[in-house]
C-alpha cells in the first residue's frame, strides 16, 4: 500500500534522494562564470542607461542571408531522426572544408573515417574527453589545459575522473601555452592536452613550431591533442589565417593525424550559435571510438542542422564579411581606449582581454553599478595555480554586439576608468 501524505501540508512522507547516492564528481564542479557574475551584480542597481552586455561571447552579427531559403528547404528534416555519423554529403562537406582551410591534399581526409558532426563544440569537447580518458590506470590521468580557459574543459575533465593541470597563459607567457613548461611528472600521467587557438579569452594563436613540439610529446607519451578551434575563422590578418592542428600535423609528416582531433563549430564562424552544429576531424582510430560513444551518449545535430550546414560550410563570403566587422570594432576600441588603457588587437577571436586597475571583480561590479555595462572578471575564467591566478587583474569584453552598441560600451568604459583615475588622484593629494 502506498504511504499517504500528512493530510495538511500535502508533503510526501518519503525522503528525497540521499546525497551519498549521487555522482560525487558533480560536487567537484565550480559555479559557471556567468552564475558568479549574476551573483556579483544581483544586489546592484545600475543607472537608467540602456543595458549593454559585453560579458558573454554569443555572436550577434546577422546569420547568412542565403540560409533563409536553406532553412525552408531543410524543414522536412525535422521529421526524421538525425544520424550520429551524419549523412555522406555532410561528411564530404566537412572533409572538404578542412581540406580547403588547412591546404591539405585532396585525399588526406576520408569522409568515412576522419570526420564527424556534433551538437556544437561543448558537446564535442565533453565527448572527446570521455572517449579518451581511462580512469582505471594506477595513477590518476591528467588533462592539461590553458589557464584561463573555457570552463567546459575543467568540468568534462572532472566528470571523466581525470585531474586538470592548469598551464598558465598569462603575461609572463605572452598569453600563450608554453608547451615546454609542462613538468615531466605531469606528462607521464597526461592523457589529453587541450589547446585553444585562437585562445579564449586572450586571442593568441599557436604556430607551427608549437604544434610540432606538442606532436612530438604526444607521440612520446601517448596522449591525445584535442584542439578547440571554434575561433579559428575570426582573425586579424585576412592574408594570414592561423594554422590549425590538422594542417600542422600533416605539414610535419603526421599524415594519419595520429594523436589528433580538431573541434570546430558554426557558432562563431557563421553566427549560428542557436543551430548547435559542430564538427570534428582527426585520427581515424579515435574517431571510430568516439562514434561508438556518441551512439550511446550525446546528441547528434538535428537533420535540419545537418542539411543547413552543408551550404554554410561551402560558403566563405559571409565568413570574410564577418571578420571585417570584428576588425572595425577592434579599431574602434583602439581609438576610444588607446590613451587610457593598453589596447593590442589580438591575432584572433572577438574578445578584448584588458588589464585594469585594482581587483577585477570590484572593477566589474563598479562598472555595472555606475554605467550598466556587464563585463566578465578575468579571475572567473582562471584557476589559481602556483599561487597565481593568471586571469586576476583582467576583464574580458566580447565585441559581439552591433558596432554602435560596442562603441557606446567602450565609451562608458573610458569614462569609468577616467573617474577611477580622478578618484585616485584626489586620494593621493589628500594624503
Amino acid at each position: 500500500m502506498m504511504p499517504q501524505g500528512d493530510g495538511e501540508s500535502g508533503r510526501c512522507p518519503w525522503p528525497g534522494l540521499s546525497r551519498e547516492l549521487m555522482n560525487p564528481r558533480i560536487g567537484l564542479l565550480q559555479p559557471y562564470p556567468f552564475q558568479r557574475l549574476a551573483a556579483l551584480t544581483a544586489r546592484l542597481t545600475p543607472p537608467a542607461l540602456p543595458p549593454i552586455n559585453m560579458a558573454i561571447g554569443e555572436p550577434r552579427h546577422p546569420a547568412p542571408e542565403f540560409l533563409a531559403h536553406e532553412f525552408g528547404a531543410a524543414l522536412a528534416g525535422v521529421a526524421v531522426y538525425p544520424s550520429t555519423r551524419g549523412s555522406r554529403p555532410l561528411r564530404e562537406a566537412i572533409a572538404a572544408w578542412f581540406t580547403r582551410r588547412y591546404e591539405l591534399p585532396a585525399q588526406a581526409l576520408d569522409p568515412d573515417r576522419h570526420v564527424l558532426p556534433s551538437a556544437g563544440s561543448r558537446e564535442a569537447i565533453t565527448a572527446v574527453i570521455q572517449a579518451r580518458i581511462d580512469p582505471t590506470v594506477r595513477e590518476q590521468p591528467v588533462v592539461v589545459m590553458p589557464n584561463p580557459f573555457y570552463q567546459i574543459y575543467e568540468g568534462a575533465t572532472l566528470l571523466a575522473g581525470a585531474e586538470p593541470y592548469y598551464l598558465p597563459t598569462g603575461p609572463a607567457q605572452g598569453f600563450r601555452m608554453d608547451i615546454d613548461a609542462i613538468p615531466p611528472a605531469i606528462l607521464a600521467r597526461t592523457q589529453i592536452v587541450l589547446t585553444c587557438s585562437p585562445g579564449n579569452p586572450t586571442g593568441q594563436v599557436l604556430d607551427q613550431g608549437d604544434y610540432e613540439r606538442l606532436l612530438a610529446l604526444a607521440h612520446q607519451h601517448d596522449f591525445l591533442i584535442a584542439a578547440d578551434e571554434c575561433y579559428a575563422e575570426i582573425y586579424a590578418d585576412e592574408e594570414a589565417p592561423p594554422t590549425g592542428l590538422l594542417g600542422a600535423a600533416y605539414a610535419c609528416g603526421v599524415k594519419d593525424f595520429a594523436h589528433c582531433v580538431a573541434i570546430h563549430s558554426l557558432s562563431k564562424r557563421s553566427n549560428l550559435p542557436g543551430l548547435r552544429f559542430g564538427y570534428l576531424g582527426g585520427e581515424a582510430t579515435f574517431m571510430e571510438r568516439l562514434l561508438t560513444l556518441r551512439t550511446y551518449l550525446g546528441s547528434a545535430p538535428s537533420q535540419l542542422a545537418q542539411l543547413v550546414a552543408i551550404p554554410t560550410l561551402a560558403d566563405e563570403a559571409h565568413v570574410r564579411a564577418n571578420r571585417a566587422q570584428y576588425r572595425v570594432k577592434f579599431q574602434d576600441a583602439q581609438a576610444i581606449l588607446g590613451d587610457v588603457i593598453p589596447i593590442t588587437p589580438p591575432p584572433g577571436g572577438f574578445y578584448l582581454w584588458l588589464p585594469i586597475p585594482g581587483d577585477d571583480e570590484t572593477f566589474v561590479a563598479g562598472f555595472y553599478a555606475q554605467h550598466n555595462v556587464l563585463a566578465l572578471p578575468g579571475s572567473y575564467l582562471s584557476r589559481e595555480s602556483g599561487g597565481i591566478n593568471p586571469g586576476a587583474g583582467f576583464i574580458r569584453l566580447a565585441l559581439v554586439g552591433p558596432r554602435e552598441e560596442c562603441r557606446e560600451g567602450l565609451g562608458r568604459l573610458r569614462t569609468y576608468i577616467e573617474s577611477l583615475e580622478r578618484s585616485r588622484d584626489v586620494s593621493s593629494s589628500a594624503h
